[in-house]
């Protein structure tokens, strides 16, 4: 089975073609048994056409205002319409008829490849893979900012027992580890896992009195650090630190390496989709190419 066979083109065609129609204006004859609700010219708008698009909980005055709008949005579409195949060139509107059919076309085609894709396509990536990536692209991985690794813990400004948060959060063994699991309640945000790294930007999201100003100064390796505002105070202990310029590590960088594989797979296997299809035509002669007369 050749490898664009593998799903139900005439599937995704109608399903294409579905949302082709759905998308479009109401367009119809008057010959059609349906009751119309605005008329332009020889183009008509049909009342369950409006009526399908307003959603079951609206009630009766706002469908009514709804049912307005969208009737004068649509007449006012139609008129300019009108205007502008009477007032634009025949050049030009050849150019812009020539545009609509390049969108339809990207649109069938589009939506043919992506189930193709999705179908074919293998979505696992492997840590091998990703390190290998990794390996043979650091100088395209170097950070913009700052990371850290750090514990952090905030309580209220009326916390009694901070001298002894702070020196368990120094210290952080496993029974210090166990006593402020025990007291977590009284935490009003928490982070212990200390192999994780974490961008400035983000730590100033979750640490308030930390800013721009004052990073570099608080954000060092095995740095302590007690920061207050009006609402609480925040105690932490940074493990490590990575600069910026210095090449991100792959705990922080994998997912987006594993998009950028991913990406990669998807390219290589639409351009191989395409050769093949090429190949088939030329081979069946569905596919040929003139040669110039001289």
């Amino acid at each position: 089975m050749r490898l664009y066979e593998r799903i139900n083109f005439s599937y995704i065609l109608g399903a294409v073609t579905v949302m082709l129609l759905s998308s479009c204006d109401a367009l119809f004859s008057p010959k059609d048994e349906k009751e119309p609700l605005a008329r332009v010219g020889d183009s008509y708008l049909y009342k369950e056409d409006v009526a399908s698009l307003i959603p079951n909980d609206m009630s009766a005055q706002d469908s009514a205002f709804y049912m307005a709008n969208y009737v004068n949005r649509w007449a006012t579409k139609q008129l300019l319409l009108t205007k502008a195949k009477i007032n634009l060139s025949e050049e030009r509107q050849s150019e812009y008829n020539r545009l609509v059919e390049d969108y339809r076309a990207d649109l069938y085609t589009r939506a043919y490849m992506d189930a193709l894709v999705q179908q074919s396509s293998d979505t696992t990536v492997s840590e091998v893979q990703l390190r290998q990536f990794y390996e043979n692209e650091k100088d395209n991985f170097k950070l913009d900012e700052k990371l850290a690794r750090l514990r952090f813990v905030e309580v209220s400004n009326q916390f009694l027992d901070k001298e002894e948060v702070e020196e368990k959060m120094r210290r952080f063994n496993s029974s210090d580890r166990k006593y402020l699991d025990s007291i977590t309640v009284q935490f009003k945000k928490i982070h212990f896992d200390d192999s994780v790294w974490v961008s400035t930007s983000r730590l100033m999201e979750e640490i308030r009195p930390l800013d721009y100003q004052n990073a570099d100064r608080h954000l060092k390796k095995s740095q302590f650090f007690e920061l207050r505002d009006s609402l609480g105070i925040y105690l932490g202990k940074v493990t490590d630190v990575l600069k910026e310029g210095e090449v991100a590590p792959l705990s922080y960088i994998s997912p987006k390496i594993r998009q950028i594989i991913l990406n990669r797979r998807r390219l290589n296997y639409i351009k191989n989709l395409e050769k093949d299809i090429l190949d088939e035509a030329i081979k069946t002669n569905e596919f040929e190419v003139y040669a110039e007369e001289d």
